[in-house]
């Protein structure tokens, strides 16, 4: 019986890559350049500290996801895992309502059918949540992202249960790092996370993660030790695209001016984009 059913699994999962999944290459020319964007498999991490617009930009680039293929949007199907619970329904709403001017209500239900929103309450969760959801990207072609806001949450509370013992401290990220791992690599999804940018201190305390930077990621929209890394080596090693965000000193229309800085593993080199927020959502210059 065991046997059946993971054969049944291993079909299921053969299945779901050779039906493939839509590109999101073209989600956001103006974030990601051409030959950085994101592909199957691949992790971008959205990196920053707090008020520097990484969740508005995540609602941009979900709404773009949703929205119908007539409207500019990519027709996908989205899973939102919310950590902190500081989703807010009503703000991407807005954001499709201003995407979708004279539209039908029913067009905007449309779009809010192609998103599946779960809350997570401490990593351990967190892992669960993701064996859960692991047969809607088996059964799904059409869902193509998987968005963790954020993927930091319980860093502390983690840190704090782990006692003195850095590897039980990293444990639990480290095993959901490690079957985020299976999932890109057995459904070809696109992973967004969000990771608060911390202060670390300079009393000589080692950055756990440092190993595993490379040279392509550096932050460099974020200034002095909000630059280092300090999330497990295990997620480090998944991220292949990095956000760095900031907030400038310009501003716009009486608006505050952000910054956010695209470097990928694959090109090596960086871009940088700027934005601020408005009622209908993120808008760039």
């Amino acid at each position: 019986m065991t046997h059946d059913v993971s054969s049944a699994e291993s079909g299921a999962q053969l299945f779901a890559r050779l039906e493939g999944r839509s590109s999101l290459k073209n989600i956001e020319p103006r974030i990601f350049p051409e030959e950085g964007a994101p592909v199957p498999g691949d992790v971008v991490e959205f990196y920053g500290t707090e008020g520097t617009g990484k969740t508005e930009t995540i609602y941009h680039l979900v709404a773009r996801c949703i929205l119908p293929a007539e409207n500019g949007g990519l027709e996908v199907e989205v899973m939102f895992v919310d950590t902190d619970y500081h989703f807010d329904m009503l703000r991407l709403v807005s954001i499709l309502e201003h995407r979708l001017p004279q539209s039908p209500e029913e067009t905007i239900r449309m779009c809010l059918r192609r998103l599946f929103v779960v809350h997570c309450t401490s990593t351990v969760h967190l892992l669960l949540t993701l064996h859960y959801v692991e047969n809607m990207f088996c059964s799904r072609p059409a869902l193509c992202l998987l968005v963790i806001d954020s993927i930091s949450a319980f860093y502390w509370i983690d840190r704090s249960n782990g006692g003195e013992s850095v590897t039980q401290q990293e444990s639990n990220l480290g095993k959901c790092s490690a079957f985020l791992e299976k999932l890109l690599r057995d459904y070809r999804i696109v992973l967004f996370a969000s990771t608060q940018a911390i202060m670390r201190s300079y009393s000589g305390e080692p950055s756990r993660a440092a190993g595993a930077s490379s040279s392509w990621r550096r932050c460099p929209a974020a200034d002095g030790d909000y630059s280092k890394p300090y999330l497990c080596k295990a997620w480090q090693r998944l991220v292949t695209h990095q956000l760095a965000f900031s907030k400038t000193d310009a501003r716009r229309d009486s608006r505050a001016v952000f910054s956010i800085a695209s470097s990928s593993a694959g090109t090596k080199s960086t871009s940088r984009c700027f934005f601020c927020v408005t009622e209908g959502g993120v808008q760039f210059f």
